[in-house]
């Protein structure tokens, strides 16, 4: 096993303690704002996740499946914080 492997099952390790502790904040989170703030982190995360499993397995369909996800948090995340402002999403 390269250093590069080696670093990469390091990085994956960090990543699923810290999906753990987003799935924690969106659970237990005390404001609206804060469970927002763990949703979008949990997506920055599962893309990570998503374009380490490309770099080990040298499969596109992760990537695809990374580049999807991110389009989709960002679009949601938009959606929610206009809810939570109190506004129209045609706004």
């Amino acid at each position: 096993m390269s250093y590069f492997e080696y670093f990469l099952y390091v990085a994956m390790a960090v990543l699923v303690l810290s999906i753990f502790l987003c799935l924690w904040r969106i659970t237990h989170g005390p404001t609206a704002p804060d469970r927002m703030v763990g949703i979008d982190i949990l997506g920055v995360s599962l893309v990570s996740f998503s374009v380490i499993m490309a770099l080990l397995s040298g499969k596109g369909f992760y990537m695809t499946l990374a580049v999807a996800w991110a389009l989709l948090a960002f679009i949601a995340t938009m959606g929610l914080s206009k809810y939570l402002e109190g506004r129209e999403l045609d706004e």
